[in-house]
């Protein structure tokens, strides 16, 4: 039990990796820089499958970028409706960028989202993101008047959500990442080595596949709910 303790307390450190010698040191922890790697590899991706691109009598790899492409707008345009169709590429990089994080541990690589700094990154951008679309939809005044709906009274409630809605986004991602680490060392504490290995691939590629949708589906209905009428 104590071994688990550790492992677990390990996995809450955020270690530093190395320090930016600015403003008096800027701490880099090793969320970041696997951050950084993951972003480095789909800009290259991007860049790989995005070139040469043809009209007429397209290559096998474009067809499979566009059925790709065209399934996740698809996706999203059935979850938002037409009117949040310009949300869905920072929704389809967001979840690409989660599923790639929850993944990454199966390479040797500390998932960037056992970070609670990440993942409340990313929840606070998505806020802001649905807010600025209702400001965009509504106007400054017809925002401002709907945390008054459907009636005046509810207008702390309407206003509590605003930071409820970060703070939920952040704690289920984090915790259902960090209680799949969790069970998989309790597990390695009670069974043989062979068991762990069947729920190592539910928990590190069903169930981090799975966070990644809950969080960019969550965020598209509260974009739709922002834009509705």
């Amino acid at each position: 039990m104590d071994a688990f303790v550790e492992s677990l307390l390990e996995e809450l450190n955020c270690e530093t990796v190395f320090t930016i010698p600015l403003f008096g040191g800027i701490p880099v922890s090793e969320a970041v820089v696997v951050t950084w790697f993951i972003m480095a590899g789909l800009t290259v991706a991007a860049f790989l499958l995005t070139r040469n691109l043809r009209v007429e009598q397209p290559g096998r790899r474009q067809l499979i970028v566009e059925t790709a492409v065209e399934g996740i707008y698809g996706f999203f345009e059935d979850t938002m409706g037409g009117l949040g169709k310009e949300y869905i590429p920072y929704l389809s990089a967001v979840a690409i960028y989660i599923g790639i994080s929850n993944l990454i541990g199966l390479i040797g690589f500390k998932p960037p989202t056992k970070d609670l700094n990440i993942t409340a990154a990313l929840a606070i951008m998505s806020i802001v993101l649905i807010e600025i679309a209702g400001v965009r939809k509504k106007g400054m005044k017809g925002w401002l008047k709907s945390f008054a709906e459907p009636v005046p009274i509810i207008l702390p409630i309407n206003i509590l959500e605003v930071f409820i809605r970060p703070l939920s986004l952040c704690m289920r991602l984090f915790g259902n990442v960090l209680g799949a680490f969790v069970v998989m060392e309790l597990i390695k504490l009670l069974v043989p080595v062979v068991v762990p290995v069947a729920f190592s691939c539910y928990f590190d590629i069903f169930d981090g596949l799975i966070q990644a949708y809950v969080f960019v589906f969550l965020t598209s209905l509260f974009i739709k709910e922002a834009i509705e009428e």
